[in-house]
């Protein structure tokens, strides 16, 4: 069957898109670029990267630009998984969706009102499992914003690996966060996988800090050899 793959450039999105890719074809990425940073629906720190990921893995991207505003994004949701039908023939989407009904709920009518099997292979899974899964399957993915206390700046840029599953973990006991960043403490951005034919290599980049958190901004970036 012919996939299109929700996907923001994070460990999520991609876990989901390469279980997936086990099991059916993967035709194109869907990706929503979310003008307001507060979205309910959509990844944004670093999502512009998408474009390197997409030509890393050797799939073509359906990109959209949104407002971002609580539940009318829906709609542009709606018209790039249109538009994947459309030029790719798809006849399913696959998202990384882990434990965010909202968003799993409102994916699945979508799919419905097209026609489409809604494809959800992370869902309800156990965080520190997927998080080791993330790390066994070689997906290099880096933290790209923080969100709550303790977590600050110097998490920034660090990669996900098996030291910082357990650091995660060990957050989740004593404060309670979500190790996976289920409750929006984390955000991340993929740069290698097995699956992509080239790497992305960050050229330069900055830290954006307010309100309680920060971001790593990538400012320019490109594909290198492995």
């Amino acid at each position: 069957m012919k996939l299109g793959v929700l996907f923001s450039g994070g460990k999520d999105s991609t876990l989901a898109l390469h279980k997936a890719a086990m099991k059916e074809e993967i035709v194109c990425l869907i990706t929503l670029v979310s003008i307001n940073k507060e979205s309910y629906m959509f990844h944004t720190p670093n999502v512009s990267i998408t474009r390197l990921q997409a030509e890393a893995l050797g799939l073509p991207l359906v990109q959209r630009e949104t407002e971002g505003v609580k539940e009318v994004e829906l709609l542009d949701l709606e018209e790039a998984i249109t538009e994947a039908v459309r030029d790719f023939g798809v006849k399913g989407i696959v998202s990384g969706a882990v434990d965010s009904a909202y968003q799993a709920e409102r994916i699945q009518q979508i799919c419905h009102r097209l026609n489409l099997w809604s494809f959800n292979p992370l869902w309800k899974r156990n965080q520190e499992a997927l998080l080791r899964e993330l790390v066994s399957s070689k997906i290099k993915a880096i933290i790209s914003g923080v969100f709550a206390y303790p977590l600050n700046s110097d998490w920034l840029g660090r990669e996900i690996d098996s030291k910082m599953v357990t650091r995660l973990l060990s957050l989740a006991t004593k404060y309670g966060l979500s190790p996976a960043g289920e409750g929006g403490e984390i955000e991340t951005t993929v740069l290698d996988a097995p699956f992509f034919r080239k790497k992305i290599e960050i050229l330069s980049s900055h830290v954006e800090r307010g309100g309680g958190s920060s971001v790593f901004v990538i400012e320019k970036s490109r594909l290198v050899s492995k």
